[in-house]
């Protein structure tokens, strides 16, 4: 008697937020799918889904989790000075093993000179995986409004140096439906890059409101200039690169760069994108 073949649809990221809510959806279809994570006792146990180890560092375990895998969700690793080191060991291991798609969750406005930081590494990401010839689709998405209501300090001000930029703060929820039709069908998708955004562009003084609207509590956005936002983030005791990474998605904002709404979630999904006050109504 022989082992049955390993799922030929790979997540990565499911023990996280975005990968978690994907192998989910996966699983309530039916779809048989591998789980990748470091420590695979931490994997979320579904029908059908194998938890197999590897992290994205780790060039000889990705090789041996992702043998005879076509398709695989590419969730970016967390935040580190190393991140786009391990992600282009990741990118090769998945070539070495023979995958044909990638399906990379990128961030909206990916560009060498980006002003957030951390999008430049989603660039050189992205370009990695091209260089490597792999079938790939990139899933772009902007801020996650679950995250909004955490800006605002215990004073219930939001402090950046934002100015009247706008960002399309999208739901995670959205971007996980998104990424489900999309593995549902990658061959639809090659080559495809699809920004994922909420409904709206809003300013932080127009997100405060509607948190003040939905939390029943005053909330304001106070404008920083970006040397008082590094002084007030100082306290945090936190590396320079995260640092300039949390000063960064400020002033990327006010350059306007993560303005802009997608149709691509409505597209996807079938369904309009979520509002911020639905998203934070629910997140209370």
């Amino acid at each position: 008697m022989t082992d049955s073949p390993l799922p030929t649809l790979v997540i990565t990221g499911a023990t996280g937020r975005i990968g978690g809510r994907v192998a989910r959806r996966l699983a309530a279809r039916g779809v048989a799918q591998r789980l990748l994570a470091r420590s695979p006792e931490r994997a979320p146990r579904l029908p059908d889904a194998t938890p197999v180890q590897g992290g994205y560092g780790d060039h000889d375990a990705v090789v041996r989790a992702l043998r005879g895998a076509r398709t695989v969700f590419m969730v970016s690793a967390s935040e580190s000075p190393d991140r786009l080191a391990q992600h282009r060991t990741f990118v090769d291991a998945a070539a070495e093993a023979g995958v044909e798609h990638l399906v990379y969750l990128s961030f909206f406005g990916a560009a060498p000179d980006a002003t957030f930081t951390l999008a430049r590494d989603h660039f050189h990401t992205e370009e990695h995986i091209r260089a490597k010839g792999l079938s790939y689709t990139f899933l772009r998405d902007n801020l996650y409004a679950e995250f909004v209501p955490d800006l605002a300090g215990e004073d219930g001000v939001i402090r950046g140096p934002a100015g009247q930029g706008r960002a399309a703060f999208v739901s995670q929820d959205d971007v996980a439906d998104a990424a489900t039709a999309v593995l549902a069908r990658p061959a639809d998708h090659a080559g495809r890059v699809h920004d994922l955004t909420g409904p709206d562009a809003l300013t932080f003084a127009q997100a405060a409101v509607i948190l003040s609207e939905a939390r029943g509590r005053t909330v304001t956005y106070r404008e920083e200039t970006v040397e008082e936002a590094y002084a007030s983030r100082a306290s945090y005791g936190a590396p320079r690169w995260q640092l300039d990474a949390w000063v960064s998605t400020y002033t990327a904002v006010a350059a306007g760069e993560l303005d802009g709404v997608s149709e691509a979630v409505p597209r996807l999904t079938g369904r309009p994108a979520t509002p911020l006050a639905e998203v934070v109504r629910t997140r209370d």
